[in-house]
C-alpha cells in the first residue's frame, strides 16, 4: 500500500498540508516562517474528533513552522519530522517523498536470517553521525551481520544522549544529521544485504521538551504510572487517538525511511488494560502496512515478563510480536562467567544446566517463582521458533547501566569469552552483538546526557544514589568515581576506537567473529533453526555440548569447555554418536592461531570422539563420511 501521512504536516499538491490533535483546545494556528519572504499565520479548522488541519500554498520542503494554542506558543509540531535548531525549537517540513530510492526489490531479512548488530550512532563513530555511520556499513557486511539495530533516533535535549529521552518522535536527532542522511544510512544498508531495525520508546516520554500534552492532556495515563514518570494512556479516555499517535510514528520510520523493522523498548512498562492490548494492535498495523510491498518489517519487543503468548498470532490469543529479547540469557552467562549477583542477577544461578535450560527453551523462567522479581514469572513459550528469541551477551543496557560500563570480556578470561561467543553464535535463537563487540573493543560504553543545569543535575545525583544498594558502591566516596552523566569526557571515553581492529588482541577476535558467523551461514546444520534439530546437554559442571543436525547435511557438535585444561571423552555420549560410516572432523578450535592471541588450539582424537582442550575453549566438529 502506498504510505501516506496523517500527523504533522506533509507535502500535498503545491502546498503543505499540516494536522495536529489538540482536543481541548478552542483555537490553533500553524506559524508559517519560509525560508524566504514574511511569515504568515494559517488558522486551521476543527474537526469533531479534536483534530485541527489546513492547507496553504507556496510552502514546502526546508519550511520552518510552529504552532499556537488558544494564543500560547508558539510550539513545535508534536509529529514534527525534522527539528533542526533543536527540541524546543521551530519544526520544518520535510518531504519523504523527493529521496532517491534505489533499494527497489528489497525484501528484508526474515528472523531465521537476522544476525543483529547493535549500535549508537553518536559514539559508533568519531564523527558520531548517520554519513560516518554509513561509512562503516560494509565492515559490518564483511563481519556477517545480517541486520544493524540503531539504538533510538528520536531527537532529545541537548547534544549527546543514549536516546531513551526523546521527545520529538518523529524526528531523528539533528546531532546525527538530517532525515535524508538517515535515509542514504539505509539505502546503503540495502544495498550491502542489511537490514536495518530502530529502536523505539513507547514507554514513557523524555523529561525535557515533550510538548504532547500541550496540545492533548491525554496523551499521560490518569491511573497509571512508568518507571521514568506519568505512564502513557493506552487505555483511558481519548486512548484511541493516543494509540494512532504511537502507531503512525511506528509507521513513518517504515515507510518514510524504509527501515525493516522496530524494537520496542521495555514494553513490560507499556500498562494496557484495554480489551485488544496495544502492542497486538500495532503489530497488526504494521503488518497490514506492509501488504502489496515486497519487503517485511519485524516488530521485536524488549519486555522481561517472559510471555511466550507475545509471539504467538492474535489468533491464537497472542499479540503477533516477531520476536523478543531474552534478557535470561545473558543474566545466566553473566552470573556464571563473572559471578555477578547484585540486582536481577540474585534471581540467577549461573550453572551449565540453567543455562542450557534456557538455550533449550528460549528463556529460563517459564512460571517459576522468581525472588527478586517478587512473584512468578513467564510463561511456557513451547511451540514459538528458537530465532524469535533475541540472545546476547552484551547490549547497551548491560555494558551502560555498569557503574563503569565495562564489557564483559574486560572482566573474563579471554579464553572463555570466546567459549561464550561460540555458544551464542553458534545456538539456533537469534544471536545480537553491540557495537566493538567484535574486536573486544577496549573502551566501555557509559551512560551520558546533556540536559540543562537543573536537570542534568538531577540526572547525575540519581545515578550514583541508583548504586548505593550495591556492596561496591556503599561508600560514598566509591560512588564519587562513578561518571558523572553529564561531562562531555563520558561520551567521548564511550566513542569506538576503529584502529585498534587492525592490532591484537582485538584483530584475532574480529577474525573469530567472522569465521563462527561464516559457519552460521554456510553449515546447513546451522541454517536449521527449528526444535527438534538441535539439542544442548551438560557433560559435567564445566562443559556444554551442542549437537546441530539437519535433513540429509552433516551434523555439528560444538564441544565448549568454560573451565580449565581437561580432557573430554564422548565415546559413551549420545549427542556425540555420528552417523552410521560417518566420524567427527575439527572444523574449528576458538584456541586455533589466527582466532587466538596466543593460541593453544585443543587436540582432537576423531575414534572417540576425544577433545584435549589446554584451556577453556569451544571447539566445532563436523561428521564426515569415512
Amino acid at each position: 500500500m502506498r504510505w501516506r501521512p496523517s500527523l504533522g504536516a506533509w507535502r500535498e499538491g503545491r502546498g503543505t498540508r499540516f494536522r495536529v490533535w489538540a482536543p481541548e483546545a478552542a483555537r490553533l494556528v500553524a506559524v508559517l516562517e519560509p525560508l524566504q519572504g514574511p511569515g504568515t499565520e494559517l488558522p486551521l479548522q476543527k474537526a469533531p474528533d479534536g483534530f485541527f488541519e489546513g492547507w496553504v500554498e507556496g510552502v514546502g520542503a526546508g519550511d520552518p513552522y510552529r504552532y499556537r494554542v488558544d494564543g500560547q506558543g508558539p510550539y513545535p509540531d508534536p509529529a514534527s519530522r525534522s527539528q533542526p535548531r533543536g527540541v524546543h525549537g521551530p519544526s520544518q517540513i520535510v518531504d519523504p517523498f523527493e529521496f532517491p530510492w534505489t533499494d527497489h526489490g528489497w525484501t528484508g531479512i526474515p528472523m531465521e536470517d537476522l544476525v543483529l548488530y547493535e549500535l549508537h550512532v553518536g559514539t559508533f563513530t568519531p564523527e558520531g553521525s548517520f554519513a560516518a555511520a554509513e561509512q562503516r556499513l560494509s565492515a559490518l557486511r564483511d563481519l556477517g551481520v545480517t541486520g544493524v539495530e540503531l539504538m533510538p533516533l528520536a531527537d532529545f535535549p541537548g547534544q549527546r544522549n543514549w536516546g531513551y529521552d526523546g521527545v520529538a518522535l518523529f524526528a531523528p536527532a539533528r546531532c546525527y544529521g538530517t532525515p535524508d542522511d538517515l535515509r542514504r544510512f539505509v539505502d546503503r544498508a540495502h544495498r550491502l544485504g542489511l537490514a536495518v531495525l530502530v529502536d523505539v520508546v513507547y514507554n514513557h516520554f523524555g523529561p525535557d521538551g515533550a510538548y504532547q500534552s500541550v496540545f492533548s492532556p491525554h496523551y499521560y495515563s490518569e491511573r497509571h504510572k512508568s518507571p521514568w514518570g506519568q505512564g502513557i494512556n493506552f487505555d483511558g479516555r481519548h486512548s484511541a487517538h493516543v494509540r494512532a499517535f504511537f502507531i503512525e510514528n511506528a509507521l513513518h520510520w517504515i515507510h518514510e525511511h524504509h527501515v525493516d523493522g522496530l524494537r520496542l523498548d521495555a514494553t513490560h512498562a507499556i500498562v494496557d488494560e484495554s480489551p485488544r492490548h496495544f502492542l497486538a494492535e500495532l503489530s497488526a498495523a504494521v503488518r497490514a502496512s506492509m501488504e502489496g510491498e515486497p519487503r517485511q518489517a519485524l516488530v521485536i519487543a524488549e519486555d522481561t515478563r517472559n510471555l511466550g503468548y507475545m509471539l504467538k498470532p492474535e489468533s491464537e490469543g497472542g499479540w503477533g510480536l516477531d520476536g523478543a529479547w531474552s534478557d535470561d540469557f545473558h543474566h545466566q552467562m553473566r552470573r556464571g562467567l563473572a559471578g555477578d549477583s547484585d540486582g536481577y542477577f540474585q534471581d540467577f544461578a549461573g550453572s551449565l544446566e540453567d543455562i542450557a535450560a534456557t538455550v533449550r527453551k528460549g528463556w529460563f523462567y517459564c512460571g517459576q517463582y522468581a525472588p527478586y522479581f517478587g512473584a512468578p514469572r513467564g510463561t511456557d513459550p513451547a511451540g514459538v521458533p528458537p530465532p524469535r528469541f533475541v540472545f546476547f551477551l552484551q547490549n547497551h543496557d548491560q555494558v551502560g547501566n555498569r557503574a563503569f560500563g565495562e564489557r564483559l570480556h574486560h572482566q573474563i578470561d579471554p579464553a572463555v569469552y570466546r567459549a561464550a561467543t561460540a555458544l551464542l553464535l553458534l545456538a539456533p535463537q537469534t544471536p545480537l552483538l553491540f557495537m566493538g563487540q567484535e574486536w573486544a573493543a577496549s573502551t566501555p560504553f557509559q551512560f551520558f546526557t546533556d540536559h540543562h543545569e537543573q536537570l542534568g543535575r538531577l540526572v547525575s545525583e540519581g545515578r550514583r544514589r541508583e548504586f548505593s544498594r550495591f556492596a561496591a558502591f556503599a561508600d560514598p566516596a566509591s560512588r564519587e568515581r562513578i561518571p558523572d552523566p553529564q561531562d562531555l569526557r563520558t561520551f567521548q571515553a564511550s566513542r569506538l576506537v576503529w584502529e585498534e581492529r587492525d592490532r591484537e588482541p582485538h584483530a584475532s577476535s574480529l577474525r573469530l567473529h567472522q569465521r563462527l558467523l561464516a559457519l552460521r551461514w554456510l553449515e546447513p546444520a546451522l541454517r536449521m533453526h527449528q526444535d527438534g534439530w538441535f539439542q544442548v546437554a551438560v557433560l559435567h559442571e564445566e562443559t556444554l555440548l551442542l549437537r546441530r543436525s539437519a535433513p540429509s547435511a552433516p551434523a555439528l557438535l560444538v564441544v565448549i569447555r568454560f573451565r580449565r585444561a581437561g580432557t573430554e571423552d564422548l565415546r559413551e555420549h549420545p549427542l556425540a554418536r555420528a552417523g552410521g560410516g560417518s566420524t567427527w572432523e575439527l572444523l574449528m578450535s576458538t584456541e586455533e592461531p589466527g582466532l587466538a592471541h596466543e593460541p593453544a588450539p585443543a587436540f582432537l582424537d576423531p575414534s572417540g570422539p576425544v577433545v584435549e582442550f589446554r584451556r577453556p575453549g569451544a571447539v566445532v566438529l563436523k561428521e564426515r563420511t569415512l
